[in-house]
């Protein structure tokens, strides 16, 4: 099975990452594990004070800081994985990456709020729900 896992960085990403690592089912030696940082845009404006080279530099520092803790997690549990990141809208890429790749399914952490917080500041993982044509599987 291929397994797509987008990272954040969160409390919530490593209660994904630690449902894998404890669930050989889903993350056996047979099966192919994505993590997949998304990195939001820096704005037009910063993007051209600073130059492109800079925001480049920092979106792979930022990626980096997320991914370089997950590859030791997956090294220590001995689950290989490949990574990657990209710069956009986190629902839209993860969707994209995930069509892509062919993944079989998402596992994604997620925060849990209810409906109402939903409704007021939307949600990454409502929206991968509402628009995967794939599994997901979602840990709070």
């Amino acid at each position: 099975m291929k397994i797509l896992l987008p990272a954040d960085g969160s409390e919530y990403t490593k209660k994904a990452l630690g449902f894998l690592a404890t669930h050989e089912n889903f993350c056996g030696p047979e099966d192919q594990l994505l993590v997949l940082n998304v990195q939001s845009p820096m704005p037009p404006r910063v993007r051209a004070m600073v130059g492109s080279s800079a925001v480049q530099k920092f979106h792979q520092e930022e990626a980096r800081r997320v991914l370089d803790p997950i590859e030791k997690f997956l090294k220590r549990h001995a689950l290989s994985h490949t990574e990657r990141w990209v710069v956009g809208v986190a629902a839209q890429e993860i969707l994209k990456a995930a069509s892509k790749e062919g993944a079989h399914m998402i596992v994604m952490g997620t925060h849990g709020h209810g409906l109402i917080g939903r409704a007021v500041m939307g949600s990454v993982a409502q929206r991968v729900v509402t628009e995967s044509q794939i599994p997901i599987l979602l840990v709070r």
